[in-house]
């Protein structure tokens, strides 16, 4: 039953034929788990916390960041520093006092996946990264639980939902992962601020779908968006028969990992010794005057065209914000013959001090 506040609450949802007060108790007994809290995951989460799904479940081990107010609408400047989940918890249940929410300040791994999602109906994925999305989709399917699906690149985003009444998943339209060096975050590459927005409503719209069961769910179809065109692009996929998930994967990271030859040192060990290396910051130029730890400075979309200015007097270790673009530049400097031991800063700057 509705209580006569949550009919207040609900009422332009219950003057809908096509949700009416069935579809809005459905709603309320929903439960609904996001993972991330992040660009995508701010709207989807402010959304489904107005529409009224009952119990949401967030896992996020982030704080909050300066640069995350760009894009991540549900924090302030006062929240930087706090953990995401709490901090979306906290916030949301202003909006809407009816709603139970499930907070997991801890990563997604493979030995609480499982346990985490038989505890929700439908599964929304606002992961940036390949080993955290092929672990969603397979523990999804193991689970037995729809998931939505969303991603985003710099004007561009995608929505899916897989995995819906055993329909294509992940792997299905993705079976391997590209090249960890070929795709980089929104960290590394950037993203217009209001497409993880666009995107997320889309991804909360497909939740709401699959709990009132209405209109057609997006599975075995791909939608593809820009936001500098506004074009849009629905492309159909199968169901692939080969895909036979049983069980998680030992390792997401090892799985999705790419480049293995290439030789990496974590900043501590480069400390004890910095006068055996040089360095080659490929970061852009504003990213450089904000914090750097010496070395040259090419930004990567240049490099192909400064590669004389390599030093090649000592090993080379090549940084940037978080090992992603290093790694595409030793892979660039390795393809032109530098004759020189290339190695990567291991996960960049981020344990570096400033």
């Amino acid at each position: 039953m509705l209580s006569k506040e949550e009919e207040k609450q609900y009422s332009r949802h219950l003057i809908l034929d096509e949700i009416g007060n069935a579809g809005q108790l459905k709603l309320k007994q929903a439960k609904v788990l996001m993972v991330g809290a992040g660009g995508l995951g701010c709207p989807i989460l402010q959304y489904l916390t107005a529409a009224g799904v009952g119990t949401i479940g967030i896992i996020d081990l982030d704080c909050v960041d300066q640069s995350n107010l760009q894009r991540q609408i549900l924090y302030t400047y006062n929240d930087i520093g706090k953990y995401k989940a709490k901090v979306a918890a906290t916030r949301l249940s202003q909006l809407n006092p009816f709603i139970t929410f499930k907070t997991y300040v801890e990563p997604l791994t493979k030995e609480n996946a499982i346990n985490i999602f038989k505890n929700f109906d439908v599964i929304v994925d606002g992961s940036d990264n390949f080993p955290t999305r092929y672990l969603v989709n397979d523990a999804a399917v193991l689970t037995n639980k729809p998931l939505v699906f969303g991603s985003i690149f710099k004007f561009e985003g995608q929505v899916s939902v897989f995995n819906y009444k055993n329909g294509p998943t992940y792997r299905c339209l993705f079976p391997t992962p590209p090249k960890s060096a070929s795709v980089p975050n929104c960290s590394e590459i950037g993203v217009l601020g209001v497409l993880p927005g666009i995107i997320g409503v889309l991804q909360a719209n497909e939740v709401l779908k699959i709990i009132c069961e209405m209109g057609t769910v997006l599975s075995g179809k791909l939608l593809a968006f820009n936001a500098l065109s506004l074009q849009q692009s629905l492309f159909n996929f199968e169901k692939n028969p080969a895909v036979n998930i049983t069980s998680l994967e030992k390792n997401y990271k090892t799985f999705c990992r790419v480049l293995n030859s290439i030789n990496e040192i974590t900043y501590s060990d480069y400390k004890k010794h910095p006068e055996n290396y040089n360095l080659l910051d490929v970061r852009n130029l504003l990213e450089r005057k904000h914090h750097n730890i010496g070395g040259i400075h090419i930004p990567l979309n240049e490099l192909l065209n400064k590669l004389d200015e390599i030093p090649l007097n000592k090993p080379l270790i090549v940084y940037c914000k978080s090992g992603i673009r290093s790694k595409k530049a030793i892979e660039i400097l390795t393809n032109n013959a530098i004759k020189i031991d290339l190695i990567n800063l291991k996960d960049g700057l981020i344990n570096s001090s400033f």
